[in-house]
């Protein structure tokens, strides 16, 4: 079979014949018709990422065929049984094991779900990892109630963008921020109230200004100098879940906000198969269609790599494979 494969860190992925995976006890062999990126994918190609070994396959997101039947595959590998945390054999697909940037991939058959009726395989590829650890960030972890305000951080990104469509079709007042007046206006243009810029001088104020006093809930993937902003625009009883720290160390918290205002802060990285399938419950409940940035053969992945380096997109980048 063909695949897109990690020989070397700092070097663009070699597309290369590679034996086809043979299902073990427990296993299955699905037949891939697409597969997404994520920012892992990045990180890992340029050595950024522990554990990485060569030659691995990556991509965690995949959406194929198994036994005629659609099917989309949950990347959360052997998360454990306290559904608090994962387990120290915890692993995510596409390193340690094999991942979708090919036309075959071996996985447990408990990773297995059914593919959303109303998705396109394109679409249902982008689902995966991003939309797990938005499920998990936002509902397990910040438990919001129909019409508490909601903050996205960073809304261009994939995790956001779920969290965003997730929170806006649970009945949140949605507000978002990026450094893209571009991304911005899509995100009003699809539900919500208002955005903003999170480069500015003041935020705090600008999002008590822009909510009209204040926010109940944040999902947040930056952390860095510009979270103690965050914290301040938080109303009594806010929470606030991050997933990532692209930005670096949280510094100048004030920790008398926090316990003053009785807030929470919550870390939270993908979820567990039970919140897989609530998501997916969820997604086709309320019809929720992934946002496309870009579609790429699977034989051009590293272009959608370096298109993912420049940064820009507005949704996922998904490989259509086969």
């Amino acid at each position: 079979m063909q695949a897109l494969v990690l020989n070397r860190t700092d070097a663009p992925l070699d597309y290369q014949t590679v034996e086809k995976p043979v299902a073990d006890t427990g296993e299955v062999v699905v037949k891939l018709q697409a597969a997404a990126l994520n920012h892992r994918d990045l990180w890992i190609t340029k050595g950024q990422y522990a554990g990485i070994k060569f030659p691995t396959i990556l991509g965690s997101d995949g959406a194929g065929t198994l036994d005629g039947k659609e099917v989309i595959i949950s990347p959360s590998m052997e998360w454990g049984d306290n559904p608090r945390f994962q387990q120290k054999e915890y692993n995510i697909l596409g390193l340690p094991l094999d991942g979708t940037f090919a036309e075959y991939v071996k996985v447990p058959e408990s990773q297995i779900y059914p593919k959303p009726a109303h998705l396109s395989v394109t679409e249902a590829a982008a689902l995966p990892l991003a939309g797990l650890t938005a499920y998990r960030a936002l509902f397990t972890k910040c438990t919001p109630q129909p019409g508490e305000k909601v903050l996205i951080s960073g809304v261009g990104g994939g995790v956001a963008q779920f969290a965003f469509q997730f929170a806006v079709a649970a009945g949140m007042e949605v507000y978002v921020t990026s450094g893209s007046a571009e991304k911005i206006e899509r995100a009003k243009a699809t539900g919500a109230k208002d955005g903003l810029d999170y480069r500015r001088d003041k935020l705090s104020k600008e999002i008590k200004e822009m909510t009209g006093g204040g926010v109940d809930v944040i999902i947040d993937s930056a952390a860095g100098n510009g979270f103690a902003e965050l914290v301040k625009s938080c109303n009594p009883g806010g929470r606030i879940c991050f997933y990532g720290a692209t930005r670096g160390n949280m510094n100048n918290l004030d920790p008398r906000v926090i316990f003053w205002k009785q807030l929470s802060i919550f870390g939270s990285t993908m979820g567990t198969n039970e919140e897989f399938a609530d998501m997916l419950a969820f997604v086709e409940k309320h019809e929720i269609v992934p946002v496309v940035d870009e579609v790429f053969s699977l034989e051009n992945g590293n272009a959608a790599l370096e298109k993912m380096a420049r940064g820009g997109q507005f949704g996922k980048l998904v490989l259509e494979i086969g």
